[in-house]
């Protein structure tokens, strides 16, 4: 079976071709990185406008990478929610003219279910287990116990760690997007050099909290400015900043496996690319009793290959297809 996707939540351009759920045929991505760095962060406007103008070549690109036309497939599949709704209408049309002119069946996914599943595109983890989707618009925890049965167990309650990093990047002039400039910076610093707070970690509560961390970072660079702080450098800084970050994710990563008697944790999202997470997670498998996994570095970021990966499996488990022609984008699509 032959999946188009088509994946224009946010900021990335991007089409796949995957046959059967897992083998990738094509996965073409259009950054957009250049376009927004010079602001510091995705101009919702500006992304839209970048998919009108890269759409149809980024997904002919596919077809041919593939070595299939359009007659060849079995199912269009497009992200639907959650993102930015001018991102998100621009890849649902282009995937609704595909599928209306090619005579196809048009199915709509959630973004969210599309990082879940990623994983599968390069190997079999068997259900149930322990999702944690860590990007720059979303923190969640999620119980998963077959495709499409999913279970909210925390989320953040205000910043995503993704956004998190951005913001402090962009605090600390290191450029965007700060994910991978802060990751790569602290590997020189000193992960003790100075103690940023950790929210919601002696409640309980398996959600996360990120806007003190980042109002902490805020703090801490205007008293350094100051001649207040010394002797503690900018990769120190990021190097400890990071700790927090991650130590809030494993921290209600472990104990969401204990609660929910889960040995098996998939990571997912931008962020699960961040090399001291998947240092950590690892670290912290053993002693908790749970096996860890992380979708390839090209699967972390948005992709459309995860997409089409999602669309497979809920066409193949779906009782109601094909979704209407009428469908329309969610930019707070919940999972």
């Amino acid at each position: 079976m032959l999946v188009l996707g088509v994946e224009t939540s946010c900021d990335e351009t991007a089409a796949a071709v995957v046959k059967d759920g897992r083998e990738i045929l094509s996965n073409v991505v259009y950054d957009q990185t250049r376009l927004h760095s010079q602001y510091g962060g995705v101009v919702p406007e500006l992304a839209g406008r970048s998919h009108v103008e890269n759409i149809h070549r980024v997904i002919r690109e596919a077809l041919a990478e593939a070595d299939v036309t359009g007659s060849q497939l079995d199912l269009v599949a497009a992200t639907q929610g959650p993102g930015l709704v001018c991102s998100l209408l621009v890849g649902i049309n282009t995937a609704k003219a595909l599928a209306f002119g090619l005579g196809k069946p048009l199915l709509g996914v959630n973004h969210l279910e599309g990082h879940l599943l990623a994983v599968f595109l390069q190997e079999q983890v068997e259900f149930p287990f322990l999702g944690l989707i860590v990007s720059g618009g979303h923190t969640d925890l999620y119980r998963v116990d077959g495709f499409g049965q999913y279970r909210v167990l925390g989320r953040t309650r205000d910043d995503a760690a993704g956004e998190c990093y951005d913001k402090v990047a962009k605090m600390m002039g290191l450029g965007y997007p700060g994910g991978p400039i802060i990751d790569r910076l602290a590997q020189a610093g000193n992960p003790k050099a100075f103690k940023f707070p950790r929210a919601l970690l002696e409640s309980g509560s398996l959600d996360f909290s990120f806007s003190g961390l980042k109002t902490s970072v805020k703090n801490f660079l205007e008293k350094r400015a100051r001649g207040q702080i010394e002797n503690i450098s900018d990769a120190d800084v990021a190097a400890s900043f990071q700790e927090a970050v991650v130590d809030a994710l494993v921290v209600k990563l472990t104990r969401a496996c204990e609660r929910e008697n889960l040995q098996r944790v998939v990571v997912s999202g931008g962020v699960a690319a961040n090399s001291r997470l998947r240092e950590r997670v690892q670290s912290a498998a053993r002693p908790n009793a749970f096996q860890a996994w992380f979708p390839r570095l090209e699967f972390c970021t948005d992709n459309a290959a995860m997409i089409a990966c999602a669309a497979y499996f809920r066409y193949k488990n779906s009782a109601s297809f094909p979704f209407p022609m009428d469908m329309d984008a969610q930019a707070n699509l919940a999972l």
